[in-house]
């Protein structure tokens, strides 16, 4: 833990994140050990966030955090209160998951979004999933299904629904239908129909194979850098469980059908405690274009990194051979993503009436910048929110920016207390 933490001190001048929570360590060596509930981290999406808008993405990060938070000060355990902080973002009309999510080709919103439980390592996920408000609730109930074991005459229950069979699913489960005309914003439905008259003029320029490229081209940059991507979160509770989860409308323009990274297993999220084989508890979860985090498997590739002592090499090396260079994602031009990585450990100190637990959270952003909204403990503190970007002069989708720090979270506890 100490080696994680000099790497956190290296980066302090210049991480504002890492500022920030150096500072929290400062302040709880000046005050009386308490319980608090956990550790919270979320983000909006990675892709273009208008600066007209920054507070509305700062300010429902901030309630996906307190969401979580109340979760856990009511003895939630972290898959819980992962779930509850995505609610809040699905229901926020400013990101593209849930309410106002990016309608496809047809003009219809089908969601995708999944979710992981570090403690049980059991998954859920739904992928072009129409007419359901909040999709990671579809996928929280799945995985909670599955915990309870086979269904009658032995059946396998399911971890991965999609489309109607999806929908179906969760309204006989409980989970209340929302008209898909419903969730579409003013915003949603003004971008679908201005992408529609790009496509239609684009298709009617077409001549040749150049044009054809050109017009790829053009799609990306009007498509990919005009909206918001997939919204996550991940979470520590005070049992050193961890979870984490995401939630996506999918790309704007897509065809119907088509799912994305957020339901892909090991692909948009990845939570799994610390046991004999792993030293740490991870929790990940991504943002960016979905094809290339399917065939990079991203979210699982940043978890495995985090085993290593050197965090922040680890992670670089990942992000940049894993990713950005990827021989999976060789005939791309631009590689874009963004993950926010969350590890923690159980750490014995001086004071024998202690344990402390150790958080690591590190963001990494490629291409795209990103909202994040940083934890909060179960006494309230400690929160803040950041949007992250590239620094000047890098080149978006070869290029990529690494920001985090240390913090710890008190609790009286017995130090043999075994991490579940």
């Amino acid at each position: 833990m100490e080696s994680l933490m000099n790497s956190a001190e290296e980066q302090q001048a210049s991480c504002p994140l890492a500022n920030s929570w150096s500072k929290t360590q400062e302040s709880s060596k000046n005050q009386k050990p308490k319980g608090v509930g956990g550790f919270v981290l979320v983000h909006a999406g990675a892709g273009y966030h208008s600066e007209s808008k920054a507070k509305e993405y700062k300010h429902v990060c901030k309630r996906a955090c307190q969401r979580a938070v109340d979760q856990l000060k009511s003895g939630a355990l972290a898959v819980e209160a992962v779930a509850a902080a995505l609610v809040e973002l699905e229901d926020s009309p400013f990101t593209n998951a849930g309410m106002g999510s990016n309608l496809n080709l047809s003009g219809e919103i089908e969601c995708d979004a999944s979710i992981m439980d570090g403690k049980s390592l059991h998954y859920g996920a739904v992928g072009a999933i129409s007419g359901i408000k909040n999709p990671v609730l579809v996928a929280n109930r799945l995985l909670s299904e599955a915990q309870k074991g086979k269904l009658s005459a032995g059946r396998i229950p399911p971890c991965f629904l999609v489309g109607r069979g999806a929908h179906d699913w969760a309204v006989s489960h409980g989970i209340p239908p929302c008209p898909s005309e419903k969730m579409a914003t003013k915003f949603s439905l003004s971008a679908y129909k201005r992408n529609k008259r790009k496509m239609e003029l684009a298709e009617k320029m077409d001549t040749g194979h150049n044009q054809t490229k050109k017009r790829r081209q053009s799609s990306e940059n009007e498509y990919g850098s005009g909206c918001l991507d997939t919204v996550g979160a991940v979470v520590v509770d005070l049992e050193g469980n961890v979870a984490a989860a995401v939630s996506s409308g999918g790309l704007a323009m897509k065809h119907p059908g088509r799912v994305g990274q957020a339901a892909h297993y090991g692909c948009g999220c990845w939570a799994e405690n610390a046991c004999n084989m792993n030293p740490y508890s991870t929790a990940v979860s991504t943002s960016g274009c979905g094809e290339h985090l399917i065939r990079t498997m991203l979210a699982r590739e940043c978890s495995a990194a985090m085993q290593s002592e050197d965090a922040h090499q680890a992670l670089l090396e990942a992000m940049q051979n894993k990713f950005i260079s990827s021989p999976f994602l060789a005939s791309e031009d631009r590689v874009l993503g963004g993950v926010i990585v969350l590890r923690c450990c159980r750490c014995v100190e001086a004071q024998p009436s202690q344990n402390i637990q150790g958080i690591l959270g590190k963001t990494l952003i490629v291409s795209r910048p990103i909202v994040l909204g940083l934890h909060a403990t179960a006494d309230g503190r400690q929160r803040f929110t950041h949007i992250s970007r590239l620094p000047p002069g890098t080149v978006p989708g070869q290029s990529l920016a690494i920001e985090g720090g240390v913090c710890r979270l008190m609790s009286v506890a017995e130090l043999d207390t075994p991490l579940p």
